[in-house]
């Protein structure tokens, strides 16, 4: 009997939340499938681009929006359980409010590690492919900016013509083997410089062991220069945050890569804070669940469902904001960075104890 209760609550759990995904992609395809044909209403395309990249981008979105998700399917599982007095039908058959409450939580516990193991390595190659393909399409943007298997390619604009830079790699605060090639309007090459290191950490590059090829008189003059200085549109900050977007790394290669992408040029704070990110998922899946169980099992009547979910919802957003706002703390140096992400985690949990322990005695 208890097997074919379990099966029934789970088998509804999994309705509402996946429900609740479909609906929230929905949106989503909406929302982003006018941004994508603002960006391509200039460029010659079908309208099957904008539409295969929105729907390759919304699941990276969905995934982020998870603990609200689980949250909101939870609570309402659970009001329409407290409705059709199936809860009452639960706690007469043996489920207690905490029995109840576990098959819930450890439920939404799993779910967090099958999105991590299984799912996040798809969305994150999906993610790849959505920023690699709207970068091919982005040719007559100002500024570009790529990284890839040859190295980093940067593309500026100047007021005289247009500057090309390549590096084999980025080390630290310098890029290694920089050729520079600059052009003027008509994009005729008019100045290279080659060098084995440039110091990028200011938009004043220093680039050591400079040679020069200046156009003089229609040839080439070369200079050695042991310095040599170019002012940019970036500096290694501003490259660093065009990389840095922890959605198009994989938990698996966050685990088993981690080299590899310190070796590619990879912050290593970076990388640390978003693998503490995605190990956090988990825990944030089930202490939502916590909460949404709190809220709902609290009390039978149904003249307060209204009441519980808009306190519910007020709920989740005061804990995404509290979120959001440590980890701006962690970033800022006000606290270490690995703690400004467990701790609302570790803040959640003790709040949820308590109101585990009240539920519990209902």
């Amino acid at each position: 009997m208890s097997k074919v209760i379990l099966t029934y609550i789970l088998k509804n759990f999994f309705k509402y939340f996946f429900i609740l995904v479909l609906i929230i992609y929905g949106f989503g395809v909406i929302l982003n499938l006018f941004e994508e044909i603002e960006f391509f209403k200039k460029i010659d395309v079908n309208f099957f681009m904008p539409l295969m990249l929105t729907s390759i981008f919304v699941p990276s979105m969905i995934i982020n929006l998870l603990p609200f998700i689980i949250f909101i399917s939870s609570m309402l599982y659970m009001i329409k359980l407290r409705n059709s007095k199936d809860l009452l039908t639960l706690k007469i058959n043996g489920f207690s409010n905490l029995k109840i409450f576990f098959i819930f939580a450890l439920t939404s516990f799993f779910i967090g590690w099958l999105i991590l193991v299984i799912v996040n390595p798809i969305t994150s190659s999906m993610l790849q492919f959505y920023e690699k393909t709207k970068s091919q399409y982005a040719r007559d943007i100002e500024h570009l900016v790529s990284f890839n298997k040859n190295g980093l390619w940067i593309k500026e604009n100047l007021i005289d013509g247009k500057r090309v830079i390549t590096a084999t790699k980025p080390e630290g605060t310098n890029l290694i083997d920089v050729k520079i090639f600059q052009f003027d309007e008509d994009f005729l090459l008019k100045k290279k410089i080659f060098s084995k290191e440039a110091n990028i950490e200011e938009y004043n590059w220093i680039l050591t062991n400079a040679t020069v090829f200046e156009l003089e008189n229609s040839a080439f003059v070369k200079k050695s220069l042991k310095e040599y200085e170019i002012t940019s549109n970036y500096n290694h900050q501003k490259i660093i945050n065009l990389f840095n977007n922890s959605n198009t790394l994989s938990f698996i290669d966050l685990i088993f890569n981690y080299k590899e992408l310190i070796n590619k040029g990879y912050n290593k704070d970076f990388i640390k804070e978003s693998l503490h990110l995605m190990l956090v998922l988990p825990f944030f899946l089930l202490l939502m669940t916590a909460i949404a169980s709190i809220l709902t099992m609290h009390t039978l009547k149904k003249s307060e469902n209204l009441k519980y979910i808009i306190v519910g919802l007020a709920t989740c957003v005061l804990v995404y904001y509290l979120k959001d706002l440590s980890i701006a703390l962690g970033k800022t140096g006000r606290i270490p960075m690995i703690l400004s992400i467990w701790s609302p985690i570790i803040a959640l949990a003790l709040f949820t104890f308590i109101g585990i322990l009240q539920i519990n005695e209902k």
